[in-house]
């Protein structure tokens, strides 16, 4: 443990504000404003006190219009200030390992929006550095913060629904179907890493993973069905090379079968279905999006010889950030427990946030298992 981890935690159990800085925090629209903002806001133990976007005026225009006392051009600026002690990495996929290096090599610790780096050299590279620096490290894979899947698993692991045999996947995309907009094109291009094997299926499978155990074997089958979108303000067509059509399947832990499709666009049916089916029961969950980790989510299950579903409840215990609503402050919702749940493992020394080496892991699972149809 160095002197820059040895602060942060000394920061959190003396429940002394750690201090935040943000690497892409726009005046309007941007990811980091949606979901880190108000998530920062939510949870007491942070304070945002720094940002960088990409240039100086950029910079100054956001600062102004988030509060933010602290607004440099470069993200070199921000890492080097004294009053940041984690930095926030929130841009897109290509940029994120120059960005990390940039943190780490100042000596902070950082949290990097998923996917870690674009593919998985740049996850290890990334993994890699951290391990040398000693900080404390988080990598965004918030879903398996959302608190109705900590009680899901809790569900399961007190035997809910028995012996689990099988669990089936469906969502949608959003992105990566018929039409795109102007801002999204990145996302169409296979070699920019942000694509819907990568996000939405990545995440979701993440969720799972926390809820029923690693995957012990996993086969994913990418296709491409679509080879361009439409730009929604253009109406000109933008090439696809990102795949479309996402299926998996595997075994779990104790030999119960997993299946998995993500389809890109939105479907006018089911958008996101995760059954987990077992001996005694079965659990539900659903959301409007295939995007566990940003979206609202419904619980129901039934057991024993009740003949349909019931809507569960989540425990006020599992609600640590009360003053987001999961529906309405859906984007910020699981980031804020995964925030919250970061304070909690520097206090006590515990490891429930997946850090970098959990992300290069997830890369090296998927990269492993990935073929094209």
């Amino acid at each position: 443990m160095n002197t820059s981890e040895s602060l942060l935690t000394e920061l959190a159990r003396s429940e002394k504000p750690i201090g935040v800085g943000i690497i892409g925090l726009g005046a309007q629209g941007s990811w980091a404003e949606r979901s880190h903002l108000p998530a920062l806001r939510a949870v007491p133990g942070y304070e945002l006190r720094a940002l960088s976007t990409s240039s100086n005026q950029s910079a100054k225009r956001s600062g102004q219009a988030h509060g933010v006392p602290r607004a440099f051009g470069t993200a070199a600026e921000l890492a080097a200030c004294d009053e940041v002690d984690l930095v926030v990495v929130a841009v897109k996929v290509p940029h994120h390992r120059e960005l990390v290096r940039t943190a780490l090599s100042a000596g902070k610790s950082v949290l990097c929006e998923w996917p870690l780096g674009n593919g998985l050299a740049e996850a290890e590279d990334m993994a890699r550095q951290a391990h040398n620096r000693a900080v404390p490290t988080v990598v965004g894979l918030q879903a398996r913060s959302h608190p109705a899947l900590a009680y899901a698993r809790h569900l399961v692991a007190d035997g809910y629904v028995g012996e689990v045999l099988s669990t089936t996947v469906v969502g949608s995309g959003g992105a990566w179907g018929a039409t795109v907009g102007p801002r999204d094109h990145y996302v169409l291009d296979a070699a920019n890493g942000a694509t819907l094997l990568t996000i939405p299926f990545s995440h979701t499978l993440d969720g799972l993973a926390s809820v029923l155990g690693e995957p012990e074997e996993l086969r994913i089958q990418l296709g491409s069905r679509r080879r361009s979108a439409l730009d929604t303000e253009s109406g000109q067509p933008v090439p696809m090379t990102a795949a479309d059509q996402v299926t998996a399947s595997g075994r779990l832990p104790g030999g119960a079968v997993a299946t998995f499709h993500y389809r890109g666009g939105m479907s006018r049916g089911t958008n996101f279905r995760w059954e987990i089916n077992g001996t005694e029961g079965d659990l539900v969950l659903t959301a409007p999006t295939g995007h566990l980790q940003l979206s609202p989510v419904t619980l129901e299950g039934g057991r024993g010889t009740s003949p349909g579903l019931t809507p569960l409840t989540v425990p006020e215990s599992y609600v640590r950030v009360p003053e987001l609503n999961p529906r309405t402050d859906a984007p910020a919702y699981a980031v804020a427990h995964a925030y919250q749940q970061f304070l909690n493992d520097l206090r006590q020394g515990t490891s429930a946030v997946p850090d970098f080496a959990h992300g290069a892991a997830r890369h090296r699972g998927i990269e492993s298992a990935a073929t094209t149809a």
